[in-house]
């Protein structure tokens, strides 16, 4: 099923909803800086490029591009140029990131005249900028989505809670696939010397992938809705989140022979359980219609669109509105009924280019 992921759901619905990415990109920020101190620098005056890849609508890459910038700034002054481009998929709303880095306060480019913002829309399943001209990277809760979706999945939206042995065999072929592809285009671009650090979903030493009562919720709202007949249930059974966990070994695996791939070599690799911080904000205040409606939104933005695209008329169909905005009030109702933390595991590593 060679089918590409659909965009978060835009008009800034992302920025506004993102608290989780947010909360859980935190820790691998000590990383960012880290690399940014020990990248090689290209040679003046070429400008020094980051990447910023995966980055929607860029809410959440304020703090991250202004701690490398400002950790390179160290090394050379104020005056070098430094280039981040942020990429995402075409039809990414890139009209909300430009907006947001020009009237955010907090953006890089207004706090430093001689750091400039550019965007590429293209799928980072392919090389997206020219070869060993990347001097820092940055992924954050990017990798874990899939280029298509490899098969449906018969009892579930997601297949890390599916009993089907063939379709978690298909994602985890996938999986496989696009973790070497994304290494490969990011071992062309990243010059001698470079860094990458990637923060992503992953599955735990035990293969659990978390998020366990969001996804069952978010599943039992769906068969509500086809059973009341406003989605089909061929448009159901058709609707799939094409994300995956790995785990360490998964992450470990293209490097296995003898530690390089594609030019690349893993400085640092850490699987951890990030905070959840809605859980947390409803242990202080018990709302528990709060924590449903914001792991709801949370959901609304980050995959409801790719739900809604396999609408019989895709986003367009005249109900995909009304279906959106019924996930999201069912799923926040289910939440609220019964209030639990998330399990929400990550990987964050350093990915380094070998010196030529």
């Amino acid at each position: 099923m060679a089918v590409a992921p659909v965009p978060m759901e835009g008009h800034g619905s992302y920025n506004r909803s993102s608290r989780v990415q947010a909360a859980g990109s935190s820790p691998a920020l000590p990383l960012l800086e880290h690399a940014a101190r020990m990248v090689t620098l290209p040679m003046t005056p070429a400008p020094i490029v980051i990447a910023d890849y995966g980055a929607s609508e860029g809410r959440n890459s304020l703090v991250p591009m202004r701690a490398a910038i400002a950790a390179l700034r160290e090394r050379v002054g104020a005056e070098r140029a430094i280039s981040v481009i942020h990429t995402d998929l075409p039809d990414s709303d890139f009209t909300a990131l430009f907006q947001l880095l020009a009237s955010n306060p907090d953006s890089y480019t207004r706090l430093d005249p001689a750091a400039f913002a550019s965007a590429v829309g293209r799928s980072f399943y392919q090389q997206i900028l020219p070869s060993n001209s990347v001097t820092l990277g940055w992924s954050s809760w990017a990798v874990q989505w899939l280029s298509c979706v490899p098969a449906t999945i018969p009892d579930q939206l997601q297949v890390a809670c599916s009993s089907d042995s063939a379709a978690r065999a298909a994602f985890a072929r996938q999986a496989d696939e696009d973790w070497r592809s994304f290494l490969v285009h990011r071992g062309r671009e990243m010059h001698a010397g470079a860094r990458l650090v990637v923060l992503t979903m992953a599955r735990d030493d035990a293969g659990d992938f978390g998020y366990r009562l969001l996804l069952q919720a978010m599943y039992a709202t769906l068969l509500d809705l086809v059973e009341e007949r406003l989605v089909r249930a061929e448009e159901a059974h058709r609707m799939v989140i094409p994300t995956i966990g790995r785990m360490r070994a998964e992450f470990d695996a293209p490097f296995a022979h003898d530690g390089h791939f594609a030019g690349l070599l893993i400085e640092h690799l850490d699987v951890f359980n990030g905070e959840d911080q809605v859980w947390l904000e409803f242990e202080r205040n018990r709302d528990a219609d709060a924590f449903g409606a914001q792991w709801a939104a949370f959901s609304r933005a980050s995959v409801f669109p790719t739900l809604a695209a396999e609408l019989e008329g895709g986003r367009s169909d005249p109900r995909a509105g009304t279906f959106v905005q019924r996930m999201e009030e069912g799923l926040a109702k289910r939440l609220a009924a019964a209030p639990e933390r998330m399990q929400i595991p990550l990987a964050k590593m350093v990915l380094t280019k070998g010196e030529s």
